[in-house]
């Protein structure tokens, strides 16, 4: 990552679409002590429009939420080709949906249970520096 992206008057921006406020309460705490600016998005129709209107340098998505589904909300950005790190967070641990994720445009699909808040944010970190 380039010193830009990580002064402290230019925090890079992560945005959390995650309807369980428990957790993206959680994933946005440790975002912001590992020096991100967080904002929380409740449904994919949220979270398109935090997406259009805010500009994130990446997105953590959770597959299943109301409005748009994760699957829908990659959708969308593929048409409005936006240049954003998708990181989709999910329960759903099936190889079908983690294939569709990618094809979709997602850079990593990771089931919540087998990853650690930390080592999300490492891999977030790993995708805005290549």
């Amino acid at each position: 990552m380039n010193n830009e992206a990580t002064s402290p008057q230019n925090k890079p921006l992560i945005l959390i679409v995650e309807d369980d406020r428990f957790l993206s309460k959680m994933y946005a705490q440790k975002f912001k002590i590992e020096g991100f600016e967080v904002i929380i998005a409740q449904d994919g129709e949220q979270g398109l429009k935090y997406i259009s209107e805010q500009n994130p340098q990446a997105v953590l998505l959770d597959m299943i939420l109301p409005k748009y589904s994760g699957g829908q909300l990659l959708e969308k950005l593929k048409e409005m080709q936006k240049n954003v790190v998708i990181i989709a967070l999910t329960n759903l641990a099936n190889q079908e949906d983690a294939q569709r994720a990618i094809a979709m445009g997602a850079k990593e699909y990771l089931v919540k249970a087998m990853h650690t808040p930390e080592e999300v944010v490492n891999i977030v970190k790993k995708h805005l520096a290549g």
